[in-house]
């Protein structure tokens, strides 16, 4: 007899953070670059020198990467997609027959086994053609199918489904509901057991490529019963299984060309052979899935930082202002600067993650989401500062600028389009929440039952004990280090280009922000999870400093093979430096800042008290709930799921 269907779970705050713990990795196996320079301790051993790639990867990387830019130069007509707000399904196929649903698959599935480096190469170079293409590819690779059955998958579940998705098959990733977004305690899809099936009930919102998709990862929540452990778990689900209606094509702001939409469960019957991993494991496998699959989102930072240099460098040599070209003006230089030294920091930053990930020595969860995190803000900045440059053509269409004989640069769009990144796979806010929980865990492994309210007295006697010994010995080495040593670091340096004092800067500031966040734990102890600006600043510092040593690093390895190391390294010194003042800002507002009096206005806002201020407008927004219902049940409305055929 099956199991009765799951009511809408409430749950406490503490009841959602225990679901979130038990869903991240517990232990650290392998090294971590960034793990480490939160605790203090700068192992630039860890990343240099430089990891490359094999022969043969580089081989079959530029191999499909020539082929790749052929198609986008002679088949992906952007100004259409963007018009259209539609990939037409002529481009999609295109894609099927190069072998771009299959770059990560490994070839005995049929796939192209790329490396991550290039992967991530190959979704920029598509991704600047078309950002809607490089969010359909990474969507069904990165989160979709292949990556969680690479991962967790069976052997038969990889024969079955890989083939497919390696050549025709599109998927895509189900996790968020409609009231339910980076808190997945709330989760209400339900898979209830019956017999050799699971019987899926719930609607999934923001379900990116779920309008094209064949084949879907959907988490949903087993209910607890006899023989049941129960729990979020994970499925694939074929597309066309009766009782999947895709209820709406969404529409946004930017990637006006993505199959994004609101799927409908009702009564869907699962074989339990598409479970993914053990019933309650689905959010780890989510997680997981994410520390590598969040590198998709850098890359296409990074090929809009490239396109933005681009156009800033065209631009600003033919529009002259004042009788010079306005790159000589101080105020626009400055900007073509951060442009220029942040792309190639990001590049570096994406590259040296990418190839630790390929080389799988370390754990890069800390790496993966750092880089997530400081190219979505800084790509975002990159694009705002490209529309500045270009003034009121900046804000002017690609379209309407055609029309009247101008070159069609769509700068306004690349902003558009970026300004999802600050949200997508986990928002800005959750980033700091999500890295910020794993730069504290030594902390919270040796001295957490100290300040958790549930523990008894022995308990917290003998984590305090233990907390003693691990602090007698890691306190002291945060004194000192080599970063206050001259000579350290001195071979990064060329063509009078001296690198090493930001390397011994990052060494430095590592141990401060290690002393900063034990400080800090000692203050707030219990309460320190509540808050959530000075623990976002400690993240962004961590974010500065890794992306600052894979500049430096970047550099030296373009040096050593002679690939414009000069100039390499002028970008790396020049993006330290803009890196270092924004170091130094955050390290400052840790403890002088507005928080409390933000708390008080936010406090008197909720409860009424400036509603006053809100008086001499009118709302131009619609009528309806802020948040859509969605009770189970069949759909009342019509399919618009679209395959591709």
């Amino acid at each position: 007899m099956s199991a009765p269907p799951l009511k809408k779970p409430t749950v406490t705050e503490r009841e959602a953070r225990q679901v979130a713990e038990a869903a991240r990795e517990q232990n650290w196996r392998k090294p971590s670059f960034a793990k480490e320079l939160f605790l203090g301790r700068f192992r630039l051993d860890l990343i240099h020198p430089h990891p490359v790639p094999s022969e043969e990867a580089v081989r079959r990387g530029e191999q499909f990467l020539a082929k790749l830019r052929d198609f986008c130069e002679t088949k992906v007509d952007a100004a259409r997609i963007e018009r259209e707000a539609r990939i037409p399904d002529e481009v999609i196929n295109g894609l099927k027959e190069l072998g771009a649903l299959g770059m990560k698959i490994d070839p005995k599935y049929g796939g192209l086994g790329l490396t991550q480096v290039y992967y991530n190469k190959a979704l920029a170079l598509v991704g600047s053609a078309s950002p809607a293409i490089g969010v359909l590819l990474s969507a069904h690779q990165s989160i979709g199918v292949p990556q969680p059955l690479k991962q967790f998958g069976t052997d038969e579940q990889k024969q079955r489904f890989l083939p497919r998705c390696a050549t025709t098959a599109i998927s895509a990733f189900l996790l968020t509901e409609p009231d339910v977004g980076s808190d997945p305690a709330r989760l209400a899809t339900s898979a209830v057991p019956d017999g050799d099936d699971y019987v899926l009930d719930g609607v999934k919102l923001w379900t990116t490529n779920g309008v094209v998709a064949d084949l879907l990862v959907v988490m949903a929540r087993v209910p607890k019963s006899e023989g049941h452990k129960g729990g979020i778990t994970a499925f694939v689900v074929e597309t066309d299984s009766p009782g999947i209606t895709v209820e709406n094509r969404n529409s946004f702001m930017g990637l006006r060309g993505i199959e994004n939409g609101v799927t409908r469960f009702h009564q869907v019957r699962v074989p339990a052979a598409n479970r993914i991993g053990a019933e309650g494991t689905g959010l780890k496998i989510a997680l997981t899935t994410l520390n590598t699959g969040r590198l998709s989102l850098p890359a296409s930072c990074v090929a809009a930082g490239k396109w933005s240099l681009k156009i800033a460098r065209e631009w600003s040599a033919a529009r002259e202002q004042w009788g010079k070209p306005i790159a000589h003006h101080e105020a626009v230089g400055a900007k073509i600067s951060f442009i220029a030294a942040t792309t190639f920091a990001l590049e570096a930053v994406l590259d040296l993650s990418s190839q630790m990930a390929d080389e799988d020595r370390n754990d890069i969860r800390i790496e993966g989401a750092l880089a997530k995190l400081i190219a979505s803000e800084l790509g975002w900045r990159m694009a705002d500062e490209l529309v500045q440059i270009r003034g009121g053509r900046g804000f002017e269409t690609a379209e309407s600028l055609a029309a009247r004989g101008e070159r069609a640069v769509p700068a306004e769009q690349v902003l558009r389009d970026l300004r999802i990144n600050r949200i997508f796979e986990g928002s800005t806010e959750i980033m700091h929440l999500l890295i910020a929980r794993e730069a504290v865990d030594a902390h919270l492994t040796v001295a957490g039952d100290l300040i958790d309210p549930d523990k008894s007295l022995q308990d917290k006697a003998k984590a305090g004990a233990n907390a003693g010994v691990f602090y007698a010995k890691w306190l002291p080495k945060l004194v000192a280090g080599s970063g206050q040593l001259p000579g350290t670091f001195s071979e990064f340096k060329t063509g009078g280009v001296d690198l090493s004092p930001h390397l011994r800067y990052v060494e430095r500031h590592a141990r401060k922000l290690a002393r900063s966040t034990f400080y800090a734990m000692s203050r707030w102890q219990g309460r320190m999870e509540t808050k959530q600006g000075f623990l976002g600043r400690i993240v962004d510092i961590g974010a500065e400093l890794f992306a600052m040593s894979a500049a430096c690093v970047r550099a030296e390895l373009l040096r050593s093979r002679d690939e414009h190391g000069r100039e390499a390294y002028q970008l790396a010194d020049a993006f330290c430096r803009q890196s270092r003042i924004r170091v130094d800002e955050l390290f400052t507002r840790l403890w002088s800042n507005t928080d409390g009096v933000d708390r008080k206005v936010v406090k008197g806002v909720m409860a009424g008290a400036y509603e006053w201020l809100e008086q001499g407008i009118v709302d131009p927004s619609g009528e309806g709930p802020w948040i859509a219902e969605a009770a189970p049940g069949p759909s009342e409305r019509e399919n618009v799921h679209r395959p591709i055929r």
